[in-house]
């Protein structure tokens, strides 16, 4: 038969155009609430199905009100189940078999049954039989269940086997319905929740708007407490016993005062400072909504427990913004960190996991075959049920999967970019999706042995420590456009400014690094592409004038393709091409005969002027900056401590600036308290070079050997190979006994760490954490310029090792770049590694005790002047 003669209406155009209309075979679950909302469907279900001709039974078996009024044409056949499980089956099975082929049939709620019953898992066996025999004789069925009321391992079953399931509920005054499973078709839209407003079903595309809504909605928790006599179940327990008692503080007797901070250190860890934190603005309710979106079992480690914090921090507040009308809700999920030993175990990982731990090295080929290893692992049913679970409850939105170690976004301890996060497209079958998501988990924990992250541990004298790794679930804030899905807005925002670039910048108000699209390319260095800085005191102020604000850029968005299903990066000006995103004159300049101006209307679609990612007016004539002012005036008041945030953001239609806070850590500042004056009296022949625009602070004496890479050998390198290899020779140096030993100075052009090699030397943070000064030469006719990385894990990294960094200028007169020394001195690199011969040509390795008859170097790095100068002792 042709597919398209198997369709058929449901009765309600809209309802037809969200599933692509209902096939015979199809039984049809509905989860409601209430009977109402069931009566909603198959009314207009039987008097289409009439209209058409049609066979129609209504199977009366409940004691509740009838959900359908007697009609001509339809039948109603009562049958009882009170004469159990089998008798009722089998009569059922009878009257199915009697009618026979294409019947349209509507049951009562199913929920009854459990009361005649008494166990879920009958009710189960019951859809299990009856559903594919009707599907055989390609009928269509209606069932009903009572959302919240049943065993996930009972809904699971019936999931698996109906053709359609679909979530029914009310927000405020408003309803909606959300498909989860409909079998053998798909839109882009089809598996998001819809507003129900006549006969016009929206899809929910913004992302504040569908977790507001998700979240909202009266929901099953995840997590269904056992009757163990584990501590993590039994405090639980006497916790939930005595709900009502603990939400009023004036009951609260010390016992459960004890209990509660119990489960606290069970869930989110037992840190000093972060048991201060989470026994002032944690409260039980907050602590039940982390076990109702927890799967399995553990901890939900640090970044979670940092966003958690920070949201309450800001809700609490008593300052002159009301943070409940700025902050998105949040509706995120926690895989618990026991789930994480529970794959390592079932694998036959975890010795691997341990041996690796113990080892000095692992190279990025042998970090492949551990990821190999990780994504052929399984996960066990009851935790893979769980997962479908919650990729039910996200539909087709976009979400990332984010590491949250227990030792991760801890006080001292930030682990910035070592472990990874995915981006889920999420579009897809609902088996695609469970896929692709299980493949991201697997790839955060593979991460967990990642070279960068051991040798950070390692660092920072944490490779003995119990590293678990638990998983943070967010959903992907912004909205479609297009075929694309990305924020308005997104970036990272500091407590401290370490990059003061004039003297009339405050430095304890913080600095905004801001971006179009996904916030990846505000923590990344990413090719020839800036963000927007923003000192917080003076957000006017750009390092840049003139027309080397269009050098110093956004040119680049990152986003997600929905279409392709991947996480990609595009120019700009193709994706806002039609100049019609919302608020876009916000968010960029306009260049015209050598001019940049403002736009001063909100529509650009006729303009024909080339736009440039400026967001001036959205500084001028928002409250963007005075939010996020407040917003870390309050956080750093609350910790006590510098901090480091992430987060998104838009306008909504009303003009108001929207917050979504991804992530809340404390950060490092070097310096604070450190009082540095730079030599004055230093001979010329002993200077190596200065710097003018330090952002870095300390004093580093007794250096040994000088990586020098020639800016202009660099450039003129013409195999690609040559300068990826490069960055492996910097690590091999790195790690060599005497260079840790005797100390290091590494000086490249432009960019370290770049993902762009013609930029600058392609390293990790494991290629050069044993350096002491991290230099960045600028030589602008050779493409290499320093970016001023503030706030980017990149720099965050060189901030918590210590390691100075400076961006010099040799064409600068003030640098005093001693060009002579650098390029007489021998070369040293084939003493220290003989199999690097084919790269001395491109880099130098200088010993300045041999070079210069016992000399060694010395730096000094002042931010508060922003000067620094490397001399020899």
């Amino acid at each position: 038969m042709d597919r398209t003669a198997r369709n058929v209406k449901s009765g309600i155009s809209a309802l037809d155009q969200v599933i692509q209309e209902l096939r015979l075979g199809d039984n049809v679950v509905w989860q409601v609430d209430s009977l109402d909302d069931y009566a909603h469907f198959t009314e207009p279900f039987v008097h289409q199905a009439l209209q058409d001709e049609r066979t129609c039974v209504y199977l009366r078996f409940a004691p509740h009100e009838p959900i359908l009024k007697p009609v001509e044409g339809l039948s109603i056949i009562e049958v009882d189940p009170q004469a159990g499980f089998d008798a009722f089956s089998g009569e059922v099975h009878n009257i199915i078999e009697n009618l026979g082929k294409e019947v349209f049939y509507v049951f009562d709620n199913l929920s009854a049954l459990v009361v005649e019953w008494a166990t879920d898992e009958l009710l189960a066996n019951f859809f299990q039989v009856t559903c594919p025999f009707l599907f055989e004789l390609d009928t269509v069925a209606y069932f009903a269940l009572t959302r919240g009321q049943h065993a996930h391992s009972a809904v699971a079953r019936i999931r698996d086997t109906t053709q359609v399931l679909l979530d029914v509920y009310h927000v405020q005054e408003n309803m909606y319905i959300h498909p989860l499973k409909v079998w053998d078709r798909y839109t882009p839209q089809m598996f998001l929740p819809h507003l129900m407003s006549g006969n016009k079903w929206s899809p929910l595309f913004q992302s504040g708007e569908a977790a507001w809504v998700s979240a909202s909605a009266s929901r099953k928790p995840l997590h269904i407490t056992a009757n163990s006599i584990a501590p993590w179940e039994s405090v639980f327990r006497k916790l939930i016993q005595n709900r009502e008692v603990c939400r009023q503080e004036s009951g609260m007797t010390p016992e459960f005062t004890a209990l509660k901070q119990e489960l606290t250190r069970m869930i989110i860890g037992s840190h000093p400072e972060f048991n201060r934190l989470t026994d002032t603005y944690l409260d039980l309710d907050d602590l039940f909504a982390v076990r109702d979106r927890l799967i399995g079992s553990g901890r939900i480690g640090g970044k979670a427990a940092g966003m958690l914090l920070a949201r309450k921090v800001l809700l609490k507040s008593k300052g002159d913004m009301d943070f409940s009308q700025i902050l998105e809700t949040h509706d995120s999920f926690y895989i618990g960190s026991d789930v994480f030993f529970t794959f390592l175990v079932n694998n036959d990982l975890f010795r691997m996991r341990l041996q690796l731990s113990r080892s000095s090295h692992i190279s990025r080929e042998e970090f492949d075959e551990v990821e190999r290893r990780f994504l052929e692992g399984g996960f066990p049913p009851q935790i893979v049920e769980q997962f479908r679970d919650m990729l039910d409850y996200f539909g087709q939105a976009p979400i990332i999967v984010r590491s949250s170690s227990l030792l991760e976004d801890s006080f001292g301890n930030a682990f910035a970019g070592k472990y990874r996060s995915e981006f889920c497209a999420n579009q897809g079958s609902p088996d695609e999706r469970l896929k692709e998501f299980m493949n991201a988990v697997k790839l955060v924990y593979a991460s967990a042995l990642n070279p960068d992250a051991l040798t950070y541990r390692r660092a920072r004298g944490l490779g003995e420590n119990d590293e678990q790794m638990a998983i943070l679930v967010q959903r992907v804030s912004g909205m479609p456009y297009k075929n694309y899905f990305f924020p308005s807005l997104a970036g990272v925002a500091f407590s401290h400014n370490l990059y003061a670039w004039t003297d009339r910048i405050d430095p304890q108000k913080g600095m905004i690094r801001l971006v179009f699209g996904l916030g990846t390319r505000a923590v990344n260095r990413v090719g020839d592409d800036y963000p927007r800085m923003i000192a917080v005191s003076h957000p006017q102020l750009r390092p840049e004038t003139g027309l080397r604000i269009t050098k110093y850029s956004q040119w680049d968005v990152d986003l997600i393709d929905l279409k392709a299903n991947s996480l990609e990066t595009k120019p700009i000006e193709d994706i806002l091409a039609d100049r019609d995103y919302p608020n876009l004159h916000l968010m960029v300049s306009l260049l015209e005969d050598g001019y940049l101006s403002d736009p001063m209307i909100g529509r650009l679609e006729n303009t024909r002027q080339h736009f440039i990612m400026t967001f001036n007016n959205l500084i001028n004539r928002t409250d963007f900056v005075p939010i996020i002012d407040n917003m870390l005036t309050t956080l750093t008041k609350a910790y006590n401590h510098p901090l480091d945030t992430e987060f998104t953001a838009f306008i909504d239609d009303s003009g108001r600036v929207r917050i979504n806070l991804l992530q809340c850590r404390p950060m490092r500042v070097p310096g604070l308290s450190e009082a540095i004056e730079l030599p004055a009296d230093i001979p010329r022949e002993r200077i190596l070079f200065k710097a003018n625009r330090t952002i870095s602070s300390g004093i580093k004496s007794g250096i040994r050997h000088i990586l020098y890479i020639d800016p202009k050998k660099y450039a003129a390198i013409e195999s690609p190979d040559i300068k990826k290899s490069l960055g492996r020779i910097v690590g091999k140096i790195n790690e060599h006994p005497q260079i840790i030993q005797d100390k290091i100075i590494m000086m490249g052009p432009g960019r370290w760490g770049s993902s762009n090699i013609d930029l600058g030397v392609n390293v990790s943070y494991a290629d050069i954490n044993n350096t002491s000064v991290l230099v960045e030469i600028a030589r602008e006719e050779a493409g290499h310029v320093p970016e001023v990385s503030y706030g980017t894990h990149f720099f965050l990294d060189l901030v918590e090792a210590q390691i100075i960094y400076l961006p010099v200028y040799p064409a600068d007169p003030d640098a005093d770049f001693n060009v002579e020394l650098f390029d007489n001195m021998p070369n040293t690199l084939c003493d220290i590694l003989p199999e690097a011969e084919k790269f001395a040509p491109f880099i130098k390795v200088i010993d300045l005790i041999q070079a210069t008859n016992g000399r060694s170097a010395k730096v000094v790095a002042d931010p508060k002047t922003q000067k620094s100068i490397c001399y020899l002792e």
